[in-house]
């Protein structure tokens, strides 16, 4: 993992990055001294939540201050926890006749200065209590002291408090609710590597294809250590269990009943793309429901508490039935504190769930599409084990090149041309070993509609595009003029079908020889079989088109952005280009 740092210090970095979370909300505060933010125009009239810790977990806490949520955030070193002096910084930001309500997760810093400044405040004859969460289930039961440590799951009993506290709730039915909402979550992380603070030469790391799972938000190692690290579906399994199994007489936290409604929290820990994210989500609610019988009721996932750029996450499940069992709140009253709208960061996980539908319905599957019939008076045919022969040597050679391909658009564009054309090759040989055979009589014409569909459905990208463009005008030629097979010869035919593809090809690019494309195979290729009407010098011609690209500056595509090839220095070929001249030369071998 990376250690480089837009700031190379800490020196100053958390003020300042608290000036910018509140820049996004100009109705909030700031006592920079004291690094507390907090709203001026919290009511008075209702309790004063507030919250805090140490900084490097954004946007906890200070981007969850505003409307319906927190009155104020008090941050404190990265990692640590702020001082008694700041929390009653704090408190005196916000005041309230109904009183105040500290929420923390169970740290020991936090808990120490944070009940410090609760015994200052109630001394001086204001309301006031403490709320401590936990909800990670690694730390077990047995032989532990301290209790759950705090996960993002806290963030969600913020959620609701916050907005229990403005429909009026007093500082006793706060605290009742807040206990009982984090009596009924289960959580636990899992890391693929450690985060970096900057200004730090020296940073732990997770040993290579090892995955910790039960790891804290601070670096804190895991309950265990995966290695080999497990499948995607594998990890997600190994989590739930420990958060779901209640026969675990160390780890069953919490009961689930046939039924019960329940809120899904997944916290990427700033590491995690959120592509990955993503599927990480779908995998969880895909073994949820089949695992568990378990369908959420809400789902939340982003970077809802972070630990810097950590490629972690965290995932929690509420059993909210379970809440309504044990609080004076039913299910939807607790549903709608959930929902109520707020002008603070969890509206970028929250989404508009009030109407939320199984997952069934929301997974539309196309229709099945009826195959096209091939008009066997306008299709080329040819000898099928030739055929078959032709395109299993052109794909099995197009896989093979993959990584080179992969390895040159990495350096030169984004990366994805091998795997673009080594999806379309393997999903060719499906097509030759499944169930249609495609090319079990001979047919060219229904080899080309196969090709077509397969770049249309699976080949995105410009490449794909491009072939698809390519292919169809290829194969609407051929049919067109499939007699002169029979006139003028198959050279003749193919030489003709190539050349209108190559020329309607044109009027969707303005690509030429020269601009380091596929284009400089393609076009000396269809120029030499219809000069020469020689597959082999064809052939010649696409390959040496194709090396030529290592000489020259693209002047289309992604590639241009990039600041080499004009040192006279020779470059990696242009993937698109050499892909092409693969497969072209693959076909020419297997004849």
């Amino acid at each position: 993992m990376s250690k480089r740092h837009l700031f190379s210090s800490l020196e100053g970095l958390v003020p300042k990055a608290l000036r910018g979370i509140v820049a996004s909300n100009p109705r909030l505060n700031l006592d920079e001294t004291n690094r507390v933010v907090f709203d001026p125009e919290s009511p008075k009239s209702i309790v004063s939540i507030i919250s805090g810790g140490g900084s490097g977990h954004e946007p906890a806490w200070s981007g969850y201050v505003g409307t319906n949520m927190l009155a104020a955030a008090v941050g404190g070193d990265v990692f640590a926890s702020p001082s008694t002096k700041q929390i009653l910084a704090a408190v005196e930001a916000v005041p309230s006749d109904k009183g105040i309500l500290l929420v923390i997760t169970n740290y020991t810093g936090d808990c120490l200065h944070f009940g410090l400044a609760a015994e200052k405040t109630k001394a001086k004859g204001n309301p006031c209590r403490m709320l401590i969460c936990g909800d990670d289930v690694s730390i077990g039961k047995q032989g532990s002291l301290v209790g759950r440590r705090g996960l993002a799951a806290q963030v969600g009993v913020l959620k609701v408090l916050g907005a229990a506290a403005a429909e009026g709730l007093s500082l006793d039915e706060l605290f009742d609710l807040g206990t009982a909402v984090n009596g009924q979550i289960v959580s636990i992380a899992a890391t693929l590597d450690h985060c970096h603070v900057p200004g730090r030469t020296e940073h732990g790391a997770v040993d290579p294809d090892t995955v910790e799972i039960g790891t804290g938000p601070h670096n804190e190692p895991g309950y265990r250590k995966l290695s080999p690290a497990p499948s995607a579906e594998g990890l997600v399994k190994e989590m739930l269990k420990y958060c779901l199994d209640e026969t675990d007489p160390v780890r069953g936290y919490v009961n689930f009943q046939p039924g019960d409604e329940t809120v899904l929290l997944v916290s990427n820990f700033g590491g995690m793309s959120n592509l990955e994210m993503g599927g990480l989500v779908d995998e969880l609610l895909q073994q949820l429901l089949a695992d568990w019988k378990i369908e959420p009721v809400r789902v939340y996932a982003g970077c809802i508490e972070t630990s810097l750029n950590a490629p972690a996450f965290s995932v929690s499940v509420i059993n909210l039935s379970g809440v309504a069992r044990t609080s004076t709140h039913s299910l939807d009253q607790l549903k709608g504190f959930l929902d109520l709208k707020t002008d603070t960061a969890w509206e970028a996980v929250a989404g508009s769930q009030k109407q939320r539908r199984p997952r069934a319905d929301q997974l539309v599957k196309p229709p099945v599409e009826e195959r096209r019939v091939i008009d066997d008076a306008k299709d080329l045919r040819i000898d099928p084990e030739l055929l078959e022969r032709m395109l299993r040597r052109a794909c099995g050679d197009l896989i093979k090149a993959e990584p080179d391909l992969t390895r040159w658009d990495t350096i030169m564009g984004d990366g994805d041309c091998g795997l673009t054309l080594e999806t379309g090759a393997k999903a060719l040989l499906e097509a030759v070993d499944g169930s249609h055979k495609i090319a079990s009589k001979g047919s060219v014409v229904e080899v080309l509609t196969e090709l077509e569909e397969i770049l249309e459905g699976k080949m995105g990208g410009t490449l794909g595009g491009i072939l698809g463009i390519f292919f169809v005008s290829m194969r609407t030629s051929l049919q067109e003029n499939i007699e002169l097979a029979k006139t003028e010869g198959l050279v003749s035919l193919w030489s003709k079908a190539l050349s209108h593809a190559i020329h309607h090809l044109e009027q969707y690019t303005p690509a030429k020889v020269g601009d380091r494309t596929v284009m400089d195979t393609l076009i000396p290729f269809v120029e030499a079989m219809a000069t020469t009407k020689s597959f082999d010098e064809a052939v010649a011609a696409a390959v040496k088109g194709s090396e030529n690209t290592k000489k020259l500056k693209a002047r289309l595509g992604r590639a241009t952005y990039v600041g080499t090839g004009t040192d006279g220095k020779e470059l990696p070929p242009d993937p698109g280009a050499w892909g092409a001249m693969v497969v072209i030369q693959g076909l020419l071998a297997a004849i």
